[in-house]
This record gives structure tokens, sequence and C-alpha cells, in this order.
């Protein structure tokens, strides 16, 4: 399958999560062909992650989330130019707790050759940093959670209340301004919030797309003050409500 088929694949889900169901409209959205958008759908329904219907698709009840690799595929340009940006964020000797997902897993790759402390359970970033000499890295152990490739649940949070960081690198699949980060489960949302208590600065790493993002059921707040790194497809007022409600934003050109 190539690149782009699996990155429209993922925008497919995450318009049907967000409701869209007519294949028309989707087609519009995408700019491509009814017929590419049934042949898609078809396709996605053979892993039942959704369910055809007269004239569109729903998603089943167990595909609220897209996988690493499907996520890894969409907005690819818009996650590379955040991570660049957050490295300016960062200084050498600094102890990170990095977050799963994978914008943080774009930003993680670019810290092979800094001198840090690196506390994390993204799975993902694992082979890059074996082979950073200066990088001190531990793994949180814990149940494996295997649509973000981290880990999670009592475990990772027992060995996590042990440590304190200089900054949390946080993702997450919706920010609202006066909730928090928003994500699929509890237990997701209680390992995050353990990471931000146990770090002096939080850092957040979301695309445009996840901005206003309200579609999963668990939150974990944000704490008074954090900082964003989010995309040009971010608006003027997308960015005011954050900065009213404690944000530091930082908005990363695409090249």
């Amino acid at each position: 399958m190539s690149m782009r088929s699996k990155e429209r694949h993922a925008r497919l889900l995450e318009a049907l999560n967000a409701g869209e169901i007519d294949v028309d409209d989707l087609a519009r959205r995408f700019d491509v062909s009814a017929s590419t958008v049934r042949r898609d759908l078809q396709h996605l329904s053979k892993s039942n992650a959704v369910r055809r219907t007269y004239g569109g698709a729903i998603l089943t009840a167990h595909a609220n989330e897209t996988t690493l690799e499907q996520r890894l595929a969409v907005q690819g340009k818009q996650k590379q130019a955040i991570a660049r940006a957050a490295i300016d964020l960062i200084e050498d000797g600094d102890t990170l707790i990095l977050d799963a997902g994978s914008t943080v897993a774009a930003f993680g790759r670019l810290l092979q050759h800094r001198r840090l402390r690196i506390i994390t359970n993204n799975l993902a970033l694992l082979p890059f940093f074996a082979k950073a000499p200066s990088i001190e890295l531990v793994v949180l152990g814990g149940a494996l959670r295997t649509t973000s490739m981290s880990t999670m649940g009592p475990l990772a949070n027992e060995a996590l209340r042990r440590m304190t960081a200089d900054r949390a690198v946080m993702s997450a699949d919706g920010v609202v301004n006066g909730r928090g980060l928003c994500e699929a489960d509890l237990e997701q949302v209680a390992l995050k919030s353990l990471m931000m208590q146990q770090s002096k600065e939080v850092i957040v790493l979301a695309d445009a797309s996840k901005l206003g993002r309200a579609e999963q059921m668990a939150w974990a707040p944000l704490p008074p003050r954090w900082t964003l790194v989010t995309d040009v497809g971010a608006s003027e007022e997308q960015c005011k409500r954050l900065a009213d409600a404690g944000a530091r934003v930082i908005v990363a050109g695409v090249r």
C-alpha cells in the first residue's frame, strides 16, 4: 500500500470518527473520486475498522483510534515542523519525560545527538535512543498498548512517581482550553497526568487538527502554565483561546 493510500485511510478514519459518513462528501474533502473512497472504505471494512452503510460508512465499536503507523502518515509535514520548533525549547543536560504518540516520536528522533536523560513509555523511540551514546535512557515498564506502541498502567505509574524531570513533552488526541488533553483511555490519562505533575515544565506537541478536538472520553488536566507547539493551520482565534487558558503558543512554519 502506498504512503498516499495509508494517509488517506487514516484521514478517512478521523473523518468518520468526527461524524462524516457520506461518500460524496468524503470524496470532495480528499479531492478524489467517489469510487476511490468506496475502495478505501471496502479495504477498511475488511479489517473491521468500519462498517459500510448505504451511501457511506460508520466506525465499528472498536475503531475509535488509529494505529501509530496510521498516525505517522497523517499531517507528516506539520509534525516534523512542530518537532523542529520544539527542539529549541530543550537544553543539553535536561531530564525529559517523553510521552507516547507520533508527534513526540518525530520530536524524539531529533534528539539522538543531544546530551540528555530521557524517561519514556514511547517504545517506538527505543531503536533510536539505543544508538545515542550521550542519552541516558529510562524506559517505563507496564502493560503494552499496541495502538500507540507504548506502556501504561500501575507499573509505569509507580516507577514514574520515583522520578522528576525538567520538562515533559506530551501528545494528545485532542487539546481543549480549560479541559486539558483528551484521550481514549483512563489509564492513558492517569499516566499523562503523572508525567506532567513530575515535571517543572509541560510542552504539548499538537498539530492544528487536534486543537479543540474532544472526541474521546478521558481527560488529563493541564497545569496553569504550559507551552503548546502547533502548526500554521491553527487559527488566530484558537491560539488566543489557548493563550487565555494559560498556554504559551508557538506556531511552527511548515516547509
